[in-house]
C-alpha cells in the first residue's frame, strides 16, 4: 500500500471518545470520468494546480481528504492514518448522528457515475474493509449519497453491492445484509 499520509494535512484529531463505527464508500475521477492520473492525489495533498484542467479551477481550493483511494489497477493508496478524522463526508447524517467524519473512514474508490467499478477494486475494498472490521467496531458500510442524501450521488449506480457482500462474506464467512447498510 502506498502511503501519502505525510503530504496530506485534510485531517484533524477525532472528538475525544469518539470510536471508529462506520465505513463510508465514494467515488472519484479527476478530471471527472478520466483515470489514472494525478488528480486525485493532487487534490488530496492540496498540490492541485488550477491551470491543469478547467475543472481544476472550480475546485483546487478545497480541502478534503479520504483516509484511502482505490485506484482502477487496484494500488491502494492511505492519505490519512484511520485513528484520525478525515475531511471525507462533509455534511452528513447516519442513524440521527450528524457530522460523520467523526466516527467514519472514507474510502475512495477511482470511478464515477457513468461506468462499472474494475473487479480488482471489489476485491482490494473488501479485504481493506475486512481488515478495518477486525481493528474497529465497524456497524456498517454505506455509500456517500446514504449519508448526504440530494448531495451526493456516489457511489453511483454502477457500485455493485451485492458483489461487495459477497466478498464480504467469503472474507468474514458470515452473510452481510444488503445495501444501504452492510451490518456485520
Amino acid at each position: 500500500m502506498k502511503d501519502l499520509t505525510p503530504h496530506c494535512c485534510n485531517h484533524d484529531d477525532r472528538p475525544p471518545g469518539e470510536s471508529v463505527r462506520l465505513i463510508v464508500i465514494h467515488a472519484i475521477s479527476l478530471p471527472p470520468d478520466d483515470f489514472g492520473g494525478p488528480g486525485v492525489e493532487q487534490l488530496f495533498t492540496n498540490a492541485l494546480d488550477p491551470e491543469a484542467h478547467p475543472y481544476y479551477a472550480t475546485i483546487h481550493h478545497l480541502r478534503v481528504s479520504a483516509h484511502y483511494f482505490i485506484r482502477r489497477d487496484g494500488e491502494t493508496i492511505c492519505f490519512v492514518d484511520p485513528d484520525r478524522r478525515a475531511w471525507h463526508a462533509g455534511a452528513s447524517c447516519w442513524n440521527g448522528r450528524e457530522r460523520c467524519n467523526d466516527f467514519s473512514i472514507g474510502i475512495e474508490l477511482e470511478g464515477s457515475d457513468t461506468r462499472p467499478f474494475e473487479p480488482v477494486q471489489y476485491e482490494r475494498l473488501a479485504a481493506l474493509v475486512a481488515e478495518l472490521q477486525r481493528r474497529y467496531p465497524i456497524e456498517a458500510v454505506v455509500g456517500h449519497s446514504d449519508i448526504a442524501p440530494g448531495r451526493k450521488t456516489d457511489p453511483g449506480p454502477f457500485f455493485d453491492w451485492n458483489r461487495l457482500n459477497v466478498l464480504l462474506a467469503r472474507r468474514n464467512d458470515i452473510r452481510a445484509d444488503a445495501h444501504p447498510h452492510v451490518k456485520f
